[in-house]
């Protein structure tokens, strides 16, 4: 592997990078070690700190480990590794609820920690598209000096599987509950996922910052670095999730905020946030494609894997509830992530996205951060399939294409 002349680094720059990520994580991992026990407003900053240097260390080494396997190796892994972060609060969650369900007796009110995990489920995919899509689109059209990002060859196959997975979640909006059946099929269309992703075209891997630097040296010395990375991360990770998760409930019980609000968005912002700034590094390098599709990616894994492991792990906890039920408040919150997803895939239905199509997809997204309520949430969702129809109406030409999609990648 090579790194392309016009995209090296000065050394100062990655090993910054990489000492500014160490001293994120370091705090917390000392602190837990020590058996210190700070409030619970210094555990959330410190453990979510940690997380977010623990995630783009993760990041750098997955980005490595693409020099030590196959391709289709490659892909099934990174697929894995980019959202470890957000698996690990959010299953975190779904496991207390699994707890909460076991002695709960069935009669209102629903336990509050049955919400949970759908709040962060749907926080983390929703800011997926209305932070991190448009912040690719918005550095590329300024550093390009163009309107649009076009996505020729990198997100087919994404988008496809994007849209199956919309689609089924209407599906359990409607129906109330989030059972091991939807285990299945979402962890099916996973494996499909994969298991196609494996057999598109590759490229040779484009290492930045920390990566590319390791990635210089001797294979011997780069596998050991490498490893040593993972384990750091996930050991950091394994640290930081039960208190940063624990934190948040506590702060809202504290501070009179509600919880359920706290980690729909503060949690997955930890989470996320390294992904999202490799992601804008790429695009502010002139490699939008590459970084907007990572997100793509991020958002499939999340909506069908993610999703899929929610009552796995609820059923495990709870000796075997085989459906977790949602409340009102949760299938409000579902059905809107499923309108934004439905919204977001119409626009992508001709491979790109325009400046003025990402500022919408922005204001929307914005908008109902400060109107959390349940009338707004189905206003804004019927607005989301709304404006769906109106471009997939305008763009009747690219629907054979997807159709096409469709009938290639889900035939085994």
């Amino acid at each position: 592997m090579s790194v392309p002349e016009e995209d090296r680094e000065s050394p100062v720059i990655p090993i910054s990078w990489a000492v500014a990520a160490l001293l994120l994580v370091l705090p917390w991992i000392c602190a837990r070690l020590l058996g210190i026990h700070p409030d619970d407003v210094t555990t959330v900053v410190m453990a979510g700190l940690s997380i977010v240097g623990a995630a783009f260390i993760l990041s750098w080494a997955a980005e490595l480990a693409q020099l030590e396997m196959s391709p289709a190796l490659a892909t099934v892994f990174l697929a894995l590794v980019a959202v470890l972060p957000e698996y690990a609060i959010d299953l975190y969650y779904a496991w207390d609820a699994g707890k909460a369900l076991a002695v709960w007796n069935g009669a209102p009110p629903v336990p509050e920690a049955l919400g949970l995990p759908m709040a962060n489920m749907t926080g983390a995919n929703r800011l997926l598209i209305g932070m991190g899509w448009t912040m690719v689109v918005f550095i590329h059209c300024w550093r390009a000096k163009k309107h649009d990002l076009s996505l020729q060859g990198f997100i087919e196959l994404d988008h496809t599987y994007l849209i199956a997975a919309t689609l089924y979640s209407f599906v359990i909006a409607w129906k109330g509950s989030l059972s091991m059946l939807d285990c299945v099929i979402y962890v099916a269309m996973f494996a499909m996922y994969v298991r196609q992703a494996m057999r598109q075209p590759t490229e040779e891997p484009h290492l930045e910052g920390p990566a590319a630097m390791v990635g210089l040296m001797a294979r011997g010395p780069r596998r050991v670095v490498n490893a040593v990375m993972f384990a750091f991360a996930g050991f950091a990770v394994f640290l930081a999730a039960e208190p940063f998760a624990e934190g948040l409930k506590h702060i809202g019980e504290r501070f009179n905020i509600e919880t359920f609000l706290l980690v729909q968005w503060l949690a997955p912002l930890a989470s996320e946030s390294p992904e999202f700034i490799v992601a804008a590094l790429f695009a502010w390098r002139m490699h939008a494609r590459m970084g907007f599709g990572a997100l793509v990616s991020s958002k499939v894994n999340q909506w069908t894997l993610l999703v899929g492991m929610i009552p796995l792990a609820t059923w495990i906890a709870s000796s075997g509830h085989l459906a977790m039920p949602l409340d009102e408040r949760q299938r409000e919150e579902l059905m809107l992530t499923a309108a934004q997803s439905v919204f977001a895939v119409a626009v992508l239905g001709n491979l790109r996205m325009s400046l003025w199509e990402a500022l919408a997809v922005l204001v929307l997204f914005v908008l109902q951060l400060f109107m959390p309520t349940t009338q707004m949430r189905w206003v804004f969702s019927i607005v989301y399939v709304v404006l769906a129809v109106v471009v997939l109406a305008s763009r009747r030409e690219y629907l054979p294409g997807i159709r096409d999609n469709f009938v290639r990648f889900f035939r085994l």
